[in-house]
């Protein structure tokens, strides 16, 4: 019996065509900010959440624009488990800054995909398939 899929929320900040990236405490593996979608919680409400506690920013759930959704093998999981990550654009002017578990921030773009879990890897080539990064 196949396991079921993590739900998680993430956000896409994209600067100067590199997007936010983070990195655990004591880890070398780029994520993307954001987790799991909570009981009762929409995964724009999660995305957000996310956010804050990761990198502290304040974002309204209504203004984050859904890109897509990918769904890869999860890093770090049971073997064949699989994570389905919806991911949101967003736009802030302020300085994500590492919070929580979070370690360090990181700008990156498509050269960095060998520092990422499959999600990642995904969301990476998505945002160079849109033109939004390098």
């Amino acid at each position: 019996m196949p396991l079921p899929d993590l739900h998680v929320a993430a956000i896409a900040l994209v600067r100067d065509r590199r997007v936010l990236m983070v990195t655990a405490r004591a880890r070398d593996v780029h994520y993307m900010p954001g987790g799991k979608v909570d009981p009762g919680e929409t995964p724009a409400e999660a995305a957000a959440r996310e956010a804050l506690e990761e990198v502290g920013l304040v974002l309204d759930p209504a203004r984050l624009v859904e890109a897509f959704t990918v769904r890869e093998l999860a890093h770090g999981q049971a073997e064949g488990r699989h994570v389905r990550m919806h991911v949101f654009l967003a736009e802030t002017d302020a300085a994500p800054v590492p919070s929580g578990e979070v370690g360090a921030v990181h700008w990156v773009g498509t050269a960095d995909a060998g520092r990422c879990p499959p999600a990642g890897v995904e969301v990476l080539r998505r945002l160079a398939a849109s033109g939004l990064i390098d």
